[in-house]
This record gives C-alpha cells, sequence and structure tokens, in this order.
C-alpha cells in the first residue's frame, strides 16, 4: 500500500523552556500592569472597575488565540473608554454592553472587506509622529500619580527607575520591571510607609465574570442609541490596533495577518461584551512592556490575561498592596522606550525634508492635543497626502520641438498627471503660433486621473478650433486604457 506518514504539526515557538520563562515572566510583568490602567479605563467610563478588568481578562486571553500579532496585548483601552462612556452614563450598562457586542460584529465585517489594507496608506512620517506622541501620552498619563501624594513617593519612583536601568547588567533572567515591582512592594510593606497603591484605584473583583447577554430591549430603537457608538468604537479600536501591530512588525523584525487581527478584535470584543466587559482594542503601552521584555509568542498575551485573572480574584489582597510609584516607575521607562529620539536629533531633522518634519510634528501635536492616536493618525495621514501631492505636481513639465521644415511641433510632456499637476497644462501650448501638425509625446509622463484625459481633450478641442490635428502618442498601457475609455466623454452635457 502507498502512502505516506501523516506530517507531524509543528510545535509552538514557546515549547522552548527558554522562550517559555521568557513569556511567562513577561505575562506576568503585563498583567501586573494592566491592572490600575484598567481600573483608571473604568472610571473614565464611568463604570465599575471589575468591567474593565474583565475587559482585560477576556480581551487579551481571547485575542491570544484568534488575533493575528503574536506578543500583542489587547485589552481595555482609553481610546474605547472615552467613546463609550457617554452611553453608559446616558443609558446605563445593558447599553454599554451592547454597544460593545455589537462594534465586534462591525469589527469583524470591516475586516472581512479588507480594512486592514488601508495601513498601506499610513505614511513613515505619520507612524513616526504616531511613536513619539505615544511615548509623551504615557509620560502624561503617570503624572496624576506623581500629584499631591506624600513626598516617599518620588524616591519610590527613582529607585525603581534605577532597578531597571541597572538589574538588566546583573541578569536578564528574570524581567527588571518585575524585580523593581517585588522589590518596591516588599520595602514599602516591611518599612511602613504610606504611599498610594493599587488598592487605592478600587476594589479587585473576587468571583469570575458570568457570560450572559445584554440586558436591553431588541428593537430599532436600541439599535438606534448604541449603533454611533459601536460605529465609532470599532474604527477607533481598529485603527489603534493596527497601528499598533504595524509598530510591533517593526520592532520584532516580523510580519503579521493583519485581516485576522482585525476580526480577531472584533471575536474578543463580542466575547467581553458577552462576559459583561466594557471592550477594548490593542494596548500600546503593554504591547511594548511585553515586547521589550523579549516576549514574541502568543504564549505571554494569554497569559498576561490570565495571571490578571488570578491576581484579582485570588491574590487581591496581596496585588492591593502594590504601591502605584512601582507601577509608575514601569511606564515611565516605558515612555521613554517608546519615544523615538532619533527621529529628533539635529542631524536627523537636517536631512529630513522639511514636509515629512512638518507632517510628523503636526501628527504629534494633534495627538497629544486630543488625546485620541486615531484623530493624530488621520490628520497627519491627510496632511502627507497633501504636502506629497503639491511634490509630485511640480514635477509635470512640458518642453516643444519644432521640425526644421515646420511642418510639426513635438510637446515632450514629462512627470505624473493628475488633478493637482494638469491645471494650467491647457495654457502651456501655443495654439495660434503652432503649424497644423501638432504631436504631444507622453512617453515620459503618466496619465493617473480623469482630469488628465479632460486636460488633454481640452488641447485637442483648442487646436482642433484652428482646423489644426493632435497625434497623442508614448502612452503606456494603462494610460492608453484610460485614455481611450474616457477621451471624448468628459465635456459638459455627458
Amino acid at each position: 500500500m502507498g502512502g505516506s506518514w501523516p506530517r507531524r504539526p509543528r510545535r509552538p515557538d514557546w515549547f522552548s523552556p527558554k522562550v517559555a520563562r521568557v513569556e511567562v515572566l513577561a505575562g506576568l510583568v503585563v498583567g501586573l500592569a494592566l491592572i490600575p490602567e484598567a481600573i483608571s479605563f473604568s472610571v473614565i467610563a464611568g463604570v465599575d472597575p471589575k468591567i474593565g478588568l474583565f475587559a482585560a481578562c477576556t480581551m487579551a486571553m481571547v485575542i491570544a488565540f484568534v488575533g493575528g500579532r503574536p506578543a500583542m496585548i489587547s485589552a481595555s483601552t482609553g481610546a474605547v473608554a472615552l467613546v463609550v462612556a457617554p452611553v453608559a452614563r446616558e443609558h446605563g450598562l445593558g447599553y454599554l454592553i451592547a454597544t460593545v457586542v455589537l462594534a465586534g460584529v462591525l469589527q469583524i465585517l470591516l475586516g472581512a472587506l479588507g480594512v486592514a489594507k488601508l495601513m498601506r496608506f499610513v505614511p513613515r512620517p505619520v507612524m513616526v509622529g504616531f511613536v513619539n506622541a505615544l511615548g509623551i501620552l504615557l509620560f502624561k498619563a503617570q503624572i496624576p500619580n506623581l500629584r499631591d501624594v506624600p513626598w516617599a513617593v518620588y524616591p519610590l519612583v527613582a529607585a525603581g527607575l534605577l532597578l531597571m536601568v541597572f538589574f538588566p547588567r546583573v541578569t536578564r533572567a528574570v524581567p527588571a520591571p518585575l524585580v523593581s515591582i517585588v522589590v518596591l512592594t516588599l520595602v514599602t510593606v516591611a518599612a511602613g510607609i504610606a504611599v498610594p497603591t493599587v488598592g487605592d484605584k478600587g476594589r479587585l473583583p473576587s468571583s469570575l465574570p458570568v457570560p450572559g447577554l445584554p440586558d436591553v430591549p431588541y428593537d430599532v430603537h436600541t439599535l438606534t442609541v448604541i449603533a454611533p457608538y459601536a460605529f465609532a468604537m470599532a474604527l477607533v479600536g481598529l485603527m489603534e490596533t493596527l497601528m499598533t501591530a504595524k509598530l510591533v512588525d517593526d520592532i520584532t523584525d516580523t510580519s503579521s495577518n493583519k485581516t485576522r487581527e482585525s476580526v480577531g478584535q472584533g471575536v474578543a470584543n463580542i466575547v467581553t461584551g458577552l462576559f459583561g466587559g466594557m471592550g477594548g482594542c490593542a494596548m500600546i503601552g503593554q504591547t511594548m512592556i511585553n515586547v521589550k521584555n523579549g516576549a514574541r509568542t502568543r504564549l505571554s498575551t494569554f497569559l498576561a490575561g490570565f495571571f490578571l485573572l488570578v491576581l484579582c480574584i485570588v491574590l487581591g489582597p496581596v496585588v492591593s498592596r502594590i504601591p502605584m510609584a512601582a507601577l509608575v516607575a514601569v511606564m515611565v521607562l516605558v515612555s521613554v522606550g517608546t519615544f523615538d529620539w532619533h527621529s529628533v536629533r539635529p542631524s536627523t531633522l537636517r536631512r529630513m525634508p522639511a514636509g515629512e518634519t512638518v507632517v510628523m510634528v503636526v501628527t504629534v501635536i494633534v495627538v497629544v492635543a486630543t488625546g485620541n492616536l486615531s484623530i493624530g493618525v488621520v490628520v497627519g495621514s491627510v496632511l502627507a497626502m497633501i504636502v506629497f501631492t503639491r511634490r509630485v505636481a511640480d514635477h509635470a513639465d512640458i518642453t516643444s520641438v519644432t521640425d526644421p521644415d515646420g511642418g510639426q511641433v513635438v510637446y515632450a510632456v514629462t512627470g505624473a498627471l493628475f488633478f493637482a499637476s494638469v491645471n494650467g497644462l491647457a495654457d502651456r501650448f501655443d495654439y495660434a503660433g503652432d503649424p497644423a501638425h501638432v504631436v504631444v509625446d507622453l512617453s515620459g509622463a503618466r496619465i493617473w486621473d480623469a482630469s488628465s484625459v479632460a486636460a488633454l481633450d481640452t488641447v485637442t478641442a483648442k487646436y482642433a478650433a484652428r482646423g489644426k490635428t493632435v497625434e497623442i502618442v508614448g502612452l503606456d498601457e494603462p494610460s492608453a486604457r484610460m485614455h481611450g475609455t474616457l477621451s471624448g466623454e468628459l465635456a459638459a452635457g455627458h
């Protein structure tokens, strides 16, 4: 009997004990770092802290299986909290949960329709601005924890930073942030130092979440109430997630499946909503902690959510005593490491085109001013397109050569022909002085849109009005196809 043995399935990367240790420890650090953030975002959304904590648990654990970017952390986020806060405030928790579930459905649809491909249109200056603004926002988010606090907080934060900077020189077997958190907690508890702790942010849950459908009327009125918020949440969540995935791709020098990630975010939000969570998306700060600690697989993502659940329910009293100063130190170091310092060096700025520097700076200003990464990315991308359009428009040129016998004139057109570059194109021809036969050579040009075809039609019509003929030559195949399809069809009345 012919045949072959079935191929042995490839073992996951984290089967290696060395890799698994890194993933487990990174997941533990992220799980700890998620607690104050999740509680803070619950406050922003106007719901009980456990709603944000459950969202962080379920989002991380589900996306570990269905997401397209290994090692990326998804949980409850500030951007999503800001979007859904009005629903919880004006209509109650049931409507909030229904909004989260509907947003998940919309994300699955948008993912299936290929919305992830739009990330190709986010230029590098916007990406750099996004990263720099993120570093600033992460730092700004820690400032409230440093205001109106006991003086002991400041030396604790400084000690935490020093530990994280110098401990890796001793060993990298254990993540420095985890060492910093443990040491500072032991010091404050043993010495009886009274400083703000995680427990001061809100009461941790004491039991597992129970799945169930949103407690809302299932009618058209409910849909009209939640649909606008759900759509906004879906878009904001996907944009922040895809930007984070692209950033992790660059840091780890690996690729990821953005379409799978988009659909996975939708699945995770639906599950989160059914378990009573407030929904979320990729968390850039916690993802940076995870990746900077060496995590590269889905195991760290799953364990971040799992450890958070265990820490909240089983070890709640212990976790509550962690000083906020320890977590502030971790986030400050992450913010400094996130900022692209190379992009603001004088030598870099001197070499960079002025337009690209402006795009980066505007992206940073808009994100920091609004506190919304998505708005900054949209504004930066639009500005980058305008800068690009102006630059390319200046490259279209026309030169003319008249035959010695005066029988014809050849106009050589070069550059990209589109709506911005063809403005004034028709004015560059000498309709009255040219001979009876005019050749327009487009072998050095490319027709990109209907505006270009309309401009060439105008040139042809002006010569025809004087009894002269125009021959257009040198078109490449796409240009010839567009010109052949649209020429003569763009005049008024068609």
